[in-house]
C-alpha cells in the first residue's frame, strides 16, 4: 500500500507552484519535482499529479508506468488539451484520471481524494485476498495427513512471518486448567509438549476464562516475557470452549491492529477444529469401549422402566426418559405424535439431534445442569419435527429417584401460544411507541383513578416524569374538583367526551388552558356481580377497568385568540379614524366656499364703511369670527388621528388641537384659504 505524499511533476515553475499551493490549502502532504527522472529518489508516493502541457507529453505517463518504483501509483493527468485524441492517448498510456486546465481547486482536490479512496479500496481487497490465500494454505495444511505436530509448527511459523512478530506459539490446556502444554513455537521446531504451570501465566488464564483476545503493549512485567515488548493472546475456541491459546510476541514496539487480530482469529478457528479432530481420533478407541458399556447399561435401565410403560402410554403430555448425556431411552405415543419421530428415530439419536441449531447451546446447558443436579421446569426449546416443521416445546425435567442418572422429561407443544404471545408483545410495543410519539398528552388511569400510563407529551405538558407520575391520583393533574366533574360528565355522556375545554395544573401548580377528550375503558364482565347496574350510560355485560384522557395544550391558541381580538380592536380604531379624516376633509372642503364668500363681502364692506360708523364695528366682528371659523376649518382638514375630550357631562367630542398637527406641519387642503380671500 502506498502511503507517501502526493508527487507533483511539472516543468513549469509557476504551474508547479499553483499546484503545491492548492494541495497545501487542502492539508494534503506533497512534494514537487520538475521531471519524471527525479521520481525514484524518494519513497513511493500515494498519487502522482502530472502536467501534460508542453514541454511535457503523454509519453511521460508511459515512462512512469514503466518505472518499478511507482508502477501501481494512481496518475492524475492535467492538461489544456483541446484534441480529444490526446486525452484518449493519455488514458491509453496509463493515466487513471484526467482534468482539463484551467481547473477549479475544489474539483482537483475532489478528484485526488476520489483516487486515494479508490486506491485504498483496491489495497484492502488485495490484502483480503492475500489473507484468504494464507487461511486457505493453513487450512489445507491442517486438513492434510502429515504429522500433526509438524503441521502446527508450519502454522505458527507462517503466522509469525505474515504478522511480523518474533514468536508465535500454541498453548493447549487441560480441562482442569492447572497445566498447559506448549505444543508448537515458531522460533523452535523442536519445542513440543512442554508443560507449563498455568498459575505462572495469569494472562493465559484470563484469556481461557474470558474467551476474549488480550493485547499487552508492555509485556516486560509478565513472567517469562522480559525480552519481549508486546504480546497478543487469542483463544482457540471450539463450540464455546477454549482448547488453548495462540500467543504472538514482539521484541520491539509493535501494534496489533484489527487486521492482524482478525486474521489470527480466523486461523485459530480453523486450528480449533483440527485440534479437536486430532483429539477425537486419538481417543476413538477409548470412546468405543465406553459406548459399548453405556449401551449395555442403558438396555438394563430400559428393562427396569418397562413396568411404568402403561402409565406413560395414556399420558396426555409427551414423555421421554433419557440419560444425562441426552440419549433417549423411552418415549410414549404422545411424545412421538408431537415430535413426528418414531421410537427407532429416538433411539438412533439423542435429544440434541432434534433441537434446532439456534437452541442447541441451551440444550447443552440443560444437559450440563443435569450433572449438577439441576432439573428446571417450564423450559422452552425449539425442535425440528419429523416433517421438517419447527415447533416450540415447553419441557419439565425431573430425576428418576430409583434409577440414578436417568431424567424424566414431560412436554407439550406451545408453538401457537408462543407465537400469539410474541405477536401480542410486538403489538404492545407498537402501541407504546404510538402513544409515546403522540404530540398530545395521553394519560391512562385504573378504576381507582391511579395513573398507569404517562407518555412523553404528558411529561412535557405537566412537568412530571413518567416514573414520578405513575402511581399518582388523576386529580393531581386538575384544579380541585375538576377531575370529579369531568368524570361525572363522561359517565353522563355514555363513557366518552371529546374536546372539552378545561383547566389543568402542571407540576409547578400553574393553571394551563387545555382541551381534554376522555373515554372509559371496558372489558367483558366475568360474573354478574361485576356487571354495572342498569342506568343511563351503562353497558351490559362489561365492567369498567379504567379511563384514558388525551390533553391538548391550548395556551398558544388562547394567545392567538387574544392577539386576534387586539388586532380587531386596533382595526376598528383605524377604521374610525379613517372615517373621521374623510368626514373632516369633506366638511373642510364644503365650508371653504361659503367662508370665502363671507370673508370676501365682509372685507368689501369694511373698506367702504367709515371706521367711525357703528356698522364698521359689526363688520370687524364678522371678519374676526369668519377668520376664526376659517382656522377651525383648516384644523378639520388637517385631522390625522382620532383624539377626543370631555365636553359636557359624560359626553366626548373630537379634540381638534390633538387630532390635527400644529400649523405648518401639513400643507393646506386643496381649495382657497378663506382667511386669504380678497375682493
Amino acid at each position: 500500500m502506498f502511503e507517501g505524499p502526493i508527487l507533483v511533476i511539472d516543468r513549469d515553475a509557476s504551474s508547479r507552484q499553483a499546484l503545491t499551493e492548492t494541495l497545501r490549502g487542502a492539508a494534503l502532504a506533497h512534494r514537487a519535482v520538475c521531471s519524471c527522472s527525479e521520481v525514484g529518489s524518494q519513497p513511493p508516493p500515494s498519487l502522482i499529479l502530472l502536467d501534460l502541457d508542453p514541454p511535457n507529453s503523454c509519453d511521460d505517463v508511459q515512462v512512469l508506468r514503466d518505472c518499478p518504483h511507482v508502477r501501481g501509483v494512481p496518475i492524475l493527468a492535467l492538461a489544456s488539451l483541446d484534441d480529444e485524441s490526446e486525452v484518449a492517448k493519455a488514458f491509453a498510456s496509463g493515466a487513471d484520471d484526467f482534468l482539463r486546465k484551467p481547473f477549479k481547486p475544489i474539483e482537483l482536490i475532489a478528484r485526488i481524494r476520489g483516487q486515494l479512496r479508490l486506491r485504498a479500496v483496491v489495497d484492502q481487497l488485495a490484502r483480503k485476498e492475500k489473507d484468504a490465500l494464507l487461511v486457505l494454505e493453513l487450512t489445507q495444511a491442517l486438513a492434510s495427513n502429515l504429522d500433526f505436530r509438524s503441521i502446527l509448527f508450519t502454522v505458527v511459523q507462517r503466522i509469525a512471518e505474515v504478522v511480523g512478530v518474533d514468536r508465535a506459539s500454541i498453548v493447549l490446556v487441560q480441562e482442569e486448567g492447572d497445566v498447559g502444554y506448549v505444543v508448537a513455537a515458531s522460533d523452535d521446531p523442536h519445542q513440543r509438549d512442554v508443560p507449563i504451570d498455568m498459575a505462572n501465566y495469569p494472562e493465559i488464564h484470563e484469556v481461557i476464562g474470558s474467551r476474549v483476545p488480550l493485547i499487552v503493549t508492555d509485556a516486560s512485567p509478565l513472567p517469562g516475557t522480559e525480552t519481549f515488548h508486546a504480546l497478543a493472546i487469542l483463544p482457540i475456541l471450539y463450540e464455546g470452549r477454549a482448547l488453548g491459546v495462540l500467543g504472538l510476541r514482539a521484541r520491539r514496539a509493535f501494534t496489533f491492529g484489527p487486521h492482524e487480530i482478525a486474521l489470527c482469529t480466523t486461523v485459530t478457528n480453523a486450528m480449533a477444529v483440527a485440534l479437536r479432530n486430532a483429539r477425537v481420533l486419538q481417543s476413538l478407541r477409548d470412546q468405543t469401549t465406553r459406548f459399548s458399556v453405556a449401551r449395555i447399561e442403558a438396555e438394563r435401565r430400559v428393562q427396569a422402566l418397562e413396568r411404568y410403560a402403561d402409565f406413560f402410554e395414556s399420558a396426555a403430555d409427551g414423555i421421554i426418559v433419557c440419560d444425562r448425556r441426552g440419549r433417549v431411552l423411552f418415549s410414549n405415543p404422545r411424545a412421538r405424535t408431537i415430535t413426528g419421530y418414531t421410537e427407532g428415530d429416538f433411539r438412533d439419536g439423542g435429544v440434541g439431534t432434534i433441537v434446532t441449531p439456534e437452541d442447541l447451546p441451551a440444550a447443552r446447558l440443560l444437559r450440563d445442569g443435569f450433572a449438577r443436579g439441576v432439573f428446571p421446569q417450564g423450559v422452552d426449546l425449539a425442535i425440528t419435527k419429523g416433517d421438517g416443521a419447527t415447533a416450540i416445546l415447553s419441557l419439565n425435567f425431573n430425576p428418576l429417584r430409583r434409577e440414578d442418572g436417568l431424567v424424566l422429561c414431560s412436554f407439550r407443544e406451545v408453538t401457537e401460544e408462543r407465537a400469539t404471545a410474541q405477536e401480542l408483545l410486538q403489538t404492545k410495543k407498537f402501541l407504546e411507541s404510538v402513544i409515546d410519539s403522540s404530540v398530545d398528552a395521553i394519560v391512562s388511569a385504573d378504576v381507582a383513578g391511579v395513573i398507569r400510563t404517562f407518555n412523553r407529551a404528558a411529561e412535557r405538558l405537566f412537568g412530571w416524569s413518567s416514573v414520578e407520575a405513575v402511581g399518582r391520583d388523576m386529580s393531581t393533574l386538575y384544579p380541585e374538583g375538576v377531575a370529579q366533574e369531568i368524570m361525572a360528565k363522561t359517565r353522563a355522556e355514555g363513557g366518552r367526551i371529546d374536546g372539552l375545554r378545561t383547566t389543568i395544573v402542571d407540576r409547578g401548580l400553574t393553571w394551563i388552558p387545555a382541551s381534554v377528550s376522555v373515554a372509559l375503558l371496558f372489558e367483558p364482565a366475568s360474573s354478574d356481580s361485576e356487571r354495572p347496574s342498569s342506568r343511563r350510560g351503562s353497558r351490559p355485560n362489561v365492567r369498567g377497568v379504567g379511563s384514558v384522557a388525551i390533553f391538548t395544550d391550548l395556551r398558544e391558541r388562547v394567545r392567538m385568540e387574544q392577539r386576534l381580538q387586539q388586532a380587531q380592536e386596533q382595526l376598528l380604531v383605524q377604521e374610525r379614524a379613517a372615517i373621521v379624516a374623510e368626514l373632516a376633509g369633506t366638511a373642510a372642503h364644503e365650508l371653504n366656499q361659503p367662508l370665502t364668500s363671507v370673508l370676501g363681502y365682509a372685507e368689501l364692506l369694511r373698506r367702504r364703511l367709515d371706521p367711525s360708523s357703528p356698522s364698521y364695528a359689526a363688520v370687524e366682528v364678522i371678519v374676526t369670527e369668519a377668520e376664526r371659523m376659517a382656522e377651525i376649518v383648516r384644523k378639520i382638514g388637517k385631522i390625522t388621528k382620532y383624539e377626543t375630550k370631555v365636553y359636557v357631562g359624560q359626553a366626548r367630542i373630537l379634540d381638534l388641537e390633538r387630532s390635527a398637527p400644529p400649523s405648518g406641519i401639513l400643507p393646506d387642503d386643496a381649495g382657497s384659504d378663506p382667511s386669504k380671500a380678497s375682493s
